[in-house]
């Protein structure tokens, strides 16, 4: 962790960092994969690397948060068969971490953000009918779960930019706004806690990026029930073109950044 990064942002830098995580809080309780924006800011204000130990304390915040608002809307056989899968993805994501740097990282992560961004505006022009949440208990709706969880735990560990890749799953599952948003939350506030030893392992977490964070955790709040209170007045069509938009936008800003 670069420290002194840390110790010498500048006004403008710190505002930026606040803005983004009150975005934070306004992805986790509306639009889901808007976060990529995010990681976009605190990557250009700090190192690369080191910006994924600090957003990730900012991420489980807003993840609490979240699982408040909507933990009565969670599908949970959808989580338990994705979580064996994201495990290995993380575990994955952390050796390649060790071995690949950062313009590798964000390439592959951008290409494969918009390659499923794409796949999922094909799957749901061309599907007869929506799939149930329960699809999941089918041979196909297992082997995309299991793909969709490696990525994922892939994606968030080396960027935290896992949440463009399970939208894409959970709106290809069928899946309604509010089951969306409350079987989102719980899942990645699991992920993102289990993260922390992997993060901190790899000096991406101290004593110093943590001061950063408690300073910047109040800006989650708001950002939180700003999306609550937006949430409601998005259609269901309107809230699944925000969040095929939002991992487009991500997809590319990690592709050019």
């Amino acid at each position: 962790m670069n420290t002194m990064t840390l110790w010498h942002i500048t006004g403008w830098e710190f505002a930026a960092l606040a803005s983004a995580a009150l975005l934070v809080g306004f992805s986790k309780t509306a639009v889901s994969g808007a976060n990529t924006v995010s990681l976009a800011i605190f990557a250009a204000v700090l190192p690369a690397r080191a910006s994924t130990g600090v957003l990730l304390p900012i991420l489980i915040v807003g993840d609490v948060l979240a699982v408040l608002t909507y933990r009565r809307h969670a599908h949970w056989p959808t989580l338990w068969r994705l979580f064996p899968a994201v495990a290995a993805g993380v575990v994955v994501g952390t050796l390649f971490l060790i071995r690949a740097g950062d313009g590798v990282v964000r390439t592959s992560i951008g290409a494969i953000l918009l390659l499923m961004a794409a796949v999922t505006v094909w799957r749901r022009r061309t599907a007869q009918s929506e799939e149930e949440p329960d699809s999941v208990t089918t041979r196909t709706g297992r082997l995309k779960a299991r793909s969709y969880g490696v990525l994922g735990g892939f994606t968030t560990m080396v960027a935290n930019a896992g949440g463009p890749v399970m939208s894409m799953y959970l709106l290809s599952a069928g899946f309604r706004k509010l089951g969306f948003l409350g079987t989102s939350a719980f899942f990645f506030l699991i992920v993102n806690v289990s993260k922390v030893p992997f993060s901190a392992g790899l000096g991406l977490i101290d004593g110093r990026s943590l001061l950063l964070d408690a300073a910047l955790a109040v800006f989650v709040v708001p950002g939180a029930f700003i999306g609550k209170w937006a949430v409601n007045r998005i259609n269901q069509r309107l809230f699944e073109q925000l969040v095929i938009a939002a991992t487009v936008i991500g997809g590319i800003q990690l592709l050019l950044r």
